[in-house]
């Protein structure tokens, strides 16, 4: 039985995002393309006498706060798996902040899916995927999504998920103009829109990377709208993202991060340009994963 694990929570990353309707209780339906990048937070899961949480990185550096305590998703996922088993599970636990905070990268979901897989392999426990999926269910609507960094299709308020055979090979880039934007503020400007639901639609059929970037521009982002009336700099970050060379763009989540996507091998290039461009931005190269990419098992060693 391992004493210590090394596990990376990767970047979620909308490709598109239609609003399809808005429920009795407040809650909005979707559908979306959701897929990964090779760049994500690193946690290190130890077995300890106390468990404790500790943050570093972007994080420490005083943007956004992440607390760390029994508020925090981290520890929330790891409770959540000690009632369901019924034993405790006593872990030291480091994350080192990657992503922005309140970006829409689905960092703190994760965060937390990393941390269901992460100690269910640390202490080698006795719990299926499809138990595993339901405590993921129980802390938040992206963190089922997360369990596996593989493309999909996602629907209804964001836990029903098609899995996608593949994605074609890309790079993407992400960039944040290093602003926080919680979700509730995007989605109460989105209700005072009138733009009415998009109508429901099959997961869609992408077979190379001119479909994926046709896809990408084609469906959008229902929130982008909303969110640059809170963040305006999300507006020069796309064009910026264009201008440097990106062969499609587009906002993440409800912002305020935003991706581009390029044939793979030119990622580093533009991302170069954009630092060049917006030098206070945050700004990150790597490549989309996959369905099947080797990518996925180096990134959860």
């Amino acid at each position: 039985m391992p004493e210590k694990l090394m596990i990376t929570a990767p970047a979620k990353v909308n490709l598109s995002l239609r609003i399809t309707g808005r429920r009795d209780d407040g809650y909005h339906e979707l559908e979306s393309l959701v897929a990964f990048a090779g760049h994500g937070d690193t946690l290190e899961l130890c077995k300890a006498s106390v468990t404790r949480l500790t943050v570093e990185g972007l994080a420490a550096e005083g943007w956004g706060a992440v607390p760390a305590d029994e508020t925090n998703l981290i520890i929330r996922a790891l409770r959540c798996l000690e009632a369901h088993i019924g034993i405790s599970l006593v872990t030291d636990i480091r994350l080192h902040k990657n992503l922005p905070v309140a970006g829409g990268l689905g960092g703190g979901s994760a965060d937390a899916a990393a941390v269901l897989n992460g100690l269910t392999r640390l202490f080698e426990l006795d719990v299926s995927e499809v138990q595993c999926a339901e405590l993921a269910r129980a802390l938040g609507a992206d963190v089922p999504a997360c369990l596996a960094p593989v493309p999909g299709w996602m629907t209804g308020t964001g836990v029903d998920i098609t899995r996608l055979a593949s994605l074609p090979a890309a790079d993407i880039i992400l960039i944040n103009p290093r602003i926080a934007l919680p979700t509730d503020k995007v989605f109460a400007a989105l209700n005072c829109h009138d733009k009415p639901p998009a109508q429901p639609s099959p997961p869609p059929d992408i077979q190379n990377f001119e479909d994926l970037c046709d896809f990408v521009t084609g469906q959008g982002n229902d929130l982008t709208a909303p969110a640059i009336e809170a963040v305006p700099e999300i507006a020069a970050c796309l064009v910026s993202l264009l201008d440097c060379g990106a062969a499609c763009v587009g906002m993440s989540g409800s912002g305020a991060s935003c991706f581009g996507l390029a044939r793979v091998g030119d990622g580093q290039e533009i991302a170069g340009a954009y630092r060049k461009k917006r030098e206070n931005d945050w700004c990150a190269a790597s490549r989309l994963i996959g369905a099947g990419d080797a990518e996925i098992t180096q990134l959860y060693q």
